[in-house]
């Protein structure tokens, strides 16, 4: 068996790509948030205009 030195270590740990899809996945959820913070306000409007017609088309239901 060999015996590995600090710097096989470090260059194995630099290679490995294990957290590469965590860091993809933290990057895309930020970007999401960033997006839902920008748009608030346009995300609230079209919000409230669907269920008011939700709510004015449930009426005619009943």
């Amino acid at each position: 068996m060999k015996k590995m030195t600090i710097l096989d270590e470090g260059l194995a740990f630099l290679r490995e790509e294990d957290g590469v899809g965590v860091i993809e996945v933290v990057l895309i959820l930020v970007v999401l948030i960033g997006l839902v913070i920008i748009f608030k306000q346009q995300i609230n409007k079209l919000l409230q205009d669907i269920f008011k017609q939700i709510n004015s088309q449930s009426k005619e239901v009943y």
